[in-house]
């Protein structure tokens, strides 16, 4: 694969902790407000700009205000700009002590178009083409996609090298993550990384499909306005964040559903029978511990369901999939869920297949049922993806979770 070094747009090292932030859409409304309220210096400012005018702001005037306020943190001197080409190597310890250490760098958009950067998730064309209007707009990137890739020794030993020194960054979330960076200015350290990365083919994305698909997208438009492109200007490149495969870490989604598509509870139960075997565990806390294993929760009871043998002639690797199995077996032909993408009645839990929120949904009345399942490895992501097929949404969700605004590429 092709990456590149980039002056990165990064905090003053006094003020990472404070501008430092999660994801937009992660924050409730409270939790936004309170950080907006107490902290002048949060990322949240800069893609909230509504928010000093305490309004709503949407559509091309709202990227335009993000555009304002990230050049008035520029300005204020918040942020400074590389003043080289660099890496940066990323570490993360989140609260259970697991260690996640890659390298933020500047990934090829030609990789993504020639498969060398592999997909294993269907985008949305309306999202990719708003992305892809956002960031024309605003002119940067803040937030990485997350690519994974085989276990490197040499490159292990590089990041153990520069780890060895004092880290620029040092600062715990309230997540009690921990992050550490450090930038890699070294022309020699620079070129190695460089060459052992060119012979890594392919990567595979793990987190960002739309990130990286309106970056793709963004960098053809520009191309057909620039008479003079020449393949190495940055809009050819987005912000990466490269992962060994060993540190991944991938958990379910739990599936609710809304109702029973006319069922009674005995009539839906027996429809699953065609397709599993059924335990009432009652009461008792279920989770599933093996493949094609699931647990389902109705009517105040866990129940476990195992795919019938029968029902196991799988042809291909996404058919073997548990999340692709529940469409085929019970969300589609039994629930008559259509498109997964669209569909009202069908949502999703927090990705740790936490079966208690589940519960939780259903004794409310807002559902009628939940499933949970083991989420794939990364073998069979790998698998779905050179096979270019494509999990259902919300197959995996994926560990780690960088902050917004430690580092940004602009192009």
């Amino acid at each position: 694969m092709k990456i590149k070094p980039f002056k990165a747009v990064r905090p003053t090292r006094d003020k990472v902790s404070l501008i430092a932030a999660r994801s937009y859409e992660t924050y409730t409304k409270a939790e936004r407000e309170a950080r907006l309220d107490n902290n002048p210096f949060s990322f949240l400012h800069i893609v909230n700009p509504g928010y000093k005018y305490h309004t709503e702001i949407s559509g091309t005037a709202r990227f335009e205000l993000v555009r304002n306020r990230y050049q008035e943190f520029k300005e204020d001197g918040v942020f400074i700009q590389e003043k080289v080409p660099a890496y940066y190597v990323y570490k993360i310890v989140d609260r259970d002590e697991q260690e996640f250490i890659g390298l933020v760098a500047a990934a090829s958009v030609e990789d993504y178009a020639e498969n060398v950067i592999k997909k294993h998730e269907d985008t949305l064309r309306v999202r990719e083409e708003l992305f892809k209007d956002y960031l024309k707009t605003v002119g940067f990137n803040a937030e990485a996609v997350l690519l994974t890739y085989p276990d490197h020794s040499d490159i292990k030993s590089i990041f153990d090298q520069v780890m060895s020194e004092r880290a620029e960054y040092e600062f715990t979330t309230t997540y009690r993550d921990t992050h550490y960076l450090w930038p890699v200015l070294d022309a020699n350290v620079v070129k190695q990384i460089t060459e052992l990365f060119s012979a890594i083919n392919p990567v595979y994305i793990a987190d960002g499909h739309h990130r990286s698909s309106s970056s793709y997208l963004l960098a053809e438009d520009l191309k057909r306005d620039n008479k003079k492109h020449d393949g190495d200007e940055p809009y050819n490149f987005f912000m990466s964040y490269l992962l060994p495969e060993s540190q991944l870490r991938i958990h379910g989604f739990s599936r609710l559903v809304q109702d029973l598509n006319g069922l009674d509870s005995e009539g839906f139960l027996i429809a699953l029978d065609n397709y599993y075997k059924i335990e009432n565990r009652g009461g008792e806390y279920y989770e599933p511990t093996k493949p094609h294993h699931f647990c389902m929760y109705l009517d105040g009871e866990f129940y476990s369901l195992t795919l019938r043998k029968r029902h196991r002639n799988f042809e291909n690797a996404l058919e073997i999939l548990d999340a692709q199995i529940l469409y085929t077996t019970i969300l589609k032909p039994i629930l008559h869920i259509g498109d997964l993408r669209y569909d009202s009645r069908i949502a999703y839990g927090t990705g740790k297949n936490d079966m208690v929120q589940v519960k939780e949904q259903v004794d409310s009345g807002a559902f009628a049922v939940g499933f949970s399942m083991l989420p794939p490895d990364i073998e069979q992501v790998k698998a779905i993806a050179d096979a270019d097929l494509k999990m259902p949404p919300k197959s995996t969700y994926i560990q780690p979770k960088l902050r917004s605004g430690v580092t940004i590429y602009e192009f």
